[in-house]
């Protein structure tokens, strides 16, 4: 190591008066232009650089301003782009929703309407929604969402808006039942003219109407003229399969053969029937033929009195009893 430094040693006095030397020149220069910068001459010179400089200057600061603004203005197009994906969804499920709400309106306003009329309705019933519909142009049969675990049965009547005859359950599981609605071909309701108290058979058109057929011809029938149901009881316990006064439709046409003995009425639906959402079911009528076991009955019980509350369908006539007649005598009795 001694012999590196003794290497440089006649090289350092040099190295650092250069270094001196420098320093001194710097310091010289600056206290120069320190103390010319205050003289009117740099002053003029310097603002003759600046005003000479400017265009170049304001072309930079320009620039600056416009990359500025550039990059401002794509992040800005990068958020709004990003809003515009949330608005976008946002936008997609406020149309859905609105669909969705605007295919619930018509359902919600028969809801509502059957429900307003329930309070005042004379029987039990239990409301159900429309979950299907057979496909087939020859059949008016649709499916409910209620069954035998909401206390429905076979032969309930099934009624729309405003309390007006919609049809009958004719199949039924626990929790969804059939209905054959009253424009179904093989759909048969005893009608009444509101005015006039004529009676026909109200059955289902493949066209969706009605025709109510064996109108007395006597009986004047008028369009517009509202049918209901006639809700007639024959003997022996059979009532009509529907209540009385279940509104059916109006009349729209009438056909009369001079030659006949009835006529033929046409009848649009009180109802859209092909449009059913929501339905009340009557669940406390009891239509149609009575069971065997409430029929009248003649039987008696051993003591003789009847059975439960059952009724005779006859009752037998009185007979005579026998009464013992002397024997006839063709002369006096014989002395002992």
């Amino acid at each position: 190591m001694s012999g590196r430094l003794l290497g440089y040693g006649h090289r350092a006095p040099r190295v650092v008066r250069r270094r001196l030397v420098a320093y001194g020149i710097l310091l010289a220069i600056s206290v120069v232009l320190m103390a010319s910068s205050s003289t009117s001459a740099v002053m003029e010179l310097q603002g003759g650089l600046a005003f000479a400089l400017s265009p170049a200057q304001d072309a930079v600061n320009g620039i600056g301003v416009q990359v500025r603004s550039i990059i401002g203005a794509v992040a800005e197009i990068d958020q709004l782009r990003r809003d515009n994906g949330t608005l976008r969804a946002e936008n997609q499920r406020l149309t859905a929703e609105n669909q969705r709400l605007a295919a619930l309106g018509p359902e919600n306003e028969q809801l509502s309407t059957l429900l307003q009329i329930r309070d005042s309705f004379q029987y039990a019933t239990v409301a159900a929604r429309v979950i299907g519909r057979d496909v087939a142009a020859v059949s008016r049969v649709v499916t409910i969402d209620r069954g035998t675990a909401d206390g429905l049965a076979i032969g309930d009547v099934v009624v729309g808006q405003g309390g007006a005859l919609a049809g009958r359950i004719t199949q039924i599981g626990a929790h969804a039942a059939r209905v054959v609605l009253i424009n179904d071909p093989t759909s048969t309701v005893i009608g009444e003219v509101v005015t006039n108290r004529a009676t026909g058979e109200v059955v289902g058109d493949l066209g969706g109407q009605l025709v109510m057929n064996n109108v007395d011809a006597t009986q004047r029938i008028t369009i517009g003229d509202e049918v209901v149901t006639a809700g007639i009881t024959l003997g022996n316990g059979i009532r009509s399969p529907y209540p009385k006064g279940l509104v059916i439709g109006q009349v729209i046409d009438a056909t009369r053969d001079p030659n006949a003995v009835v006529q033929t009425a046409y009848l649009e639906p009180a109802i859209d029937l092909d449009r059913l959402e929501v339905v009340l079911v009557i669940t406390d009528y009891q239509g149609g033929i009575p069971d065997a076991t409430d029929l009248p009955t003649n039987q008696v019980n051993p003591d003789g009195t009847l059975p439960g509350s059952e009724q005779p369908f006859a009752t037998p006539a009185p007979t005579a009893r026998p009464t013992k007649r002397p024997a006839a005598s063709s002369g006096p009795s014989p002395s002992p």
